[in-house]
């Protein structure tokens, strides 16, 4: 797996106004713990760079570099991340090391085209990435999925992929990909639409309104007598 190096100040623990004046200045205070480390490490990177690793779909073993000189291995265990804004508010990072097992999430990559498709079928990915559990000299970039033989109604789930040296810790039931029938879809569509209207109430459309009598003829004036 690639690493991504991340350069940090280290930090005092702080009131909520100390932890505002960061965020002020474009830094993100983090956290950094683990069995290698005495007590928790904190300190703040740069909101931009941080970026990085908030802002792609890759996962990175992230080498930090603190401004004391001390240097560590993590992955990230935790963002936060503003409600509106959407930007990373605080990460705790996990301190690893080569020769025990990485708990990590990692993207998966379909590769191929599903039989279903060719029959007709559509694909739906359902999953962006799977926690596996590794060394870190094993661990991928990405998981590689062959869907080639995936047919119509067929689907995928994480108890179905091995992988050499990992252990996947996603829940074995965990549907990751699959292919409907336009059938299928058709019918989830209507589905959802009938729980839709039974849970929240639809309105049935207004009764038509019945036609008017038509307006009585108006009665013929007497003829004259002559």
């Amino acid at each position: 797996m690639k690493h991504f190096e991340l350069k940090g100040t280290v930090r005092e623990a702080g009131n909520k106004a100390i932890v505002k004046a960061f965020r002020k200045q474009g830094l993100v205070p983090c956290n950094l713990y683990g069995p290698s480390i005495e007590g928790n490490i904190l300190f703040t990177v740069n909101a931009k760079d941080l970026k990085g690793i908030t802002d792609v779909p890759q996962s990175y073993i992230v080498d930090i570099t603190l401004d004391n000189g001390k240097k560590f291995t993590a992955v990230s265990h935790e963002f936060q991340f503003h409600p509106v804004d959407d930007n990373c508010l605080h990460v705790d990072f996990l301190a690893v090391t080569e020769d025990k097992p990485i708990a990590i999430d990692i993207p998966i990559a379909i590769k191929g085209t599903a039989s279903g498709v060719l029959a007709g079928g559509k694909f739906f990915k359902l999953v962006r990435k799977m926690r596996v559990s590794g060394l870190m000299k094993d661990l991928p970039d990405q998981l590689d999925i062959d869907i080639t033989k995936l047919g119509i109604g067929k689907q995928i789930t994480a108890g179905d992929l091995k992988y050499d040296n990992l252990t996947i810790l996603t829940s074995k039931a965990t549907i990751l990909c699959c292919v409907k029938s336009t059938r299928q879809i058709e019918a989830h569509i209507a589905y959802e639409e009938a729980k839709e209207a039974e849970e929240f109430g639809t309105p049935a459309a207004p009764a038509a309104e019945p036609a008017a009598d038509a307006a009585p003829a108006a009665d013929a004036a007497p003829a004259e007598k002559k």
